[in-house]
């Protein structure tokens, strides 16, 4: 089976679990996030100690796994984040490196990495649950659209790039960082989610959710989502070639690990985040 098919039916397979777990949001999603946070945590690790750095990796995987969860609790009710609490549990890992590094552990990049790990993790894919339960959603069609629109987004900028950038190739985007990559595939993966944001728009978004963008604002959203979809998949290989390797993981036949399947989305979830709140509206004739 070559590296297409096995990219096709891994996302056969997995889409529908991923949407399932979307739809059904809460716990279930939270459950979802942080075993995804957990092994992304684990792959950027081994990703930094190959890369010369020493992580404090078993926390760090806790600390990443636990991000979806203090998300889910805090739009819960059930606990409130205060803010003081990210800055605290920095100077806490730091203070953690002097009795699991020392002077001799590089304590300042095992720091570093190991917090970086988390946020890079755990803290990108809560935008997941926080879009799924966003102001603008009102009602489990609703919040599961929001959260699935810049998915589907994101899988057609990958895809537009693919075969944009195979069917008319040309001047290389980044060679140093992914040689594969075109700029004819850039344009063509922008080209693509603008095309498919405004048939998802008015097939779902504006009829099952009664949100809208105004044509400029649509624009903006798929462009922009587009570009940190692309600044994703590059950041996460600049990080592969730092360390030497080809893939960050073997979780996923023919899409290597969590970091290289999810790469895109670490950008794009919290931009999604964003743009909605400067950009959705109510749809013309909803709530």
């Amino acid at each position: 089976m070559n590296e297409l098919a096995r990219r096709v039916v891994v996302a056969l397979i997995g889409a529908p679990i991923a949407l399932g777990f979307i739809w059904i949001g809460d716990a279930a999603l939270t459950t979802l996030l942080g075993g995804m946070a957990a092994i992304g945590a684990w792959e950027f690790y081994r990703l930094a100690r190959d890369s010369g750095a020493a992580p404090m990796a078993p926390l760090g995987i806790v600390l990443s796994a636990l991000i979806p969860i203090a998300v889910h609790a805090h739009y819960l009710g059930v606990a409130r984040m205060p803010i003081a609490l990210v800055p605290l549990v920095a100077v806490a890992t730091l203070g953690a490196s002097i009795w699991l590094r020392g002077v001799e552990g590089r304590p300042l990049a095992s720091t570093s990495s190991t917090i970086f790990g988390a946020i890079y993790t755990g803290g990108t894919l809560s935008f997941a649950y926080a879009l799924r339960y966003h102001n603008y959603a009102v009602g489990d069609m609703a919040g599961a659209l929001v959260v699935i629109f810049p998915l589907v987004l994101t899988w057609a900028s990958d895809i537009g790039a693919y075969f944009s950038g195979r069917a008319i190739g040309g001047r290389k985007l980044m060679p140093s960082v992914s040689p594969g990559k075109t700029i004819a595939g850039a344009i063509g993966a922008v080209i693509t989610t603008i095309g498919v944001a405004y048939a998802l728009v008015h097939l779902l978004l504006i009829p099952k959710a009664q949100l809208a963008f105004t044509p400029v604002g649509l624009v903006i959203f798929a462009v922009l989502i587009s570009v940190a979809a692309q600044i994703g998949d590059l950041a996460e290989s600049l990080l592969k070639r730092e360390a030497g390797v080809k893939d960050s993981g073997t979780l996923f036949p023919g899409h290597g690990g969590v970091l290289d399947r999810l790469d895109s989305l670490f950008f794009v979830l919290p931009t999604a985040y964003v743009l909605y709140d400067l950009l959705l509206i109510p749809a013309p004739g909803g709530r």
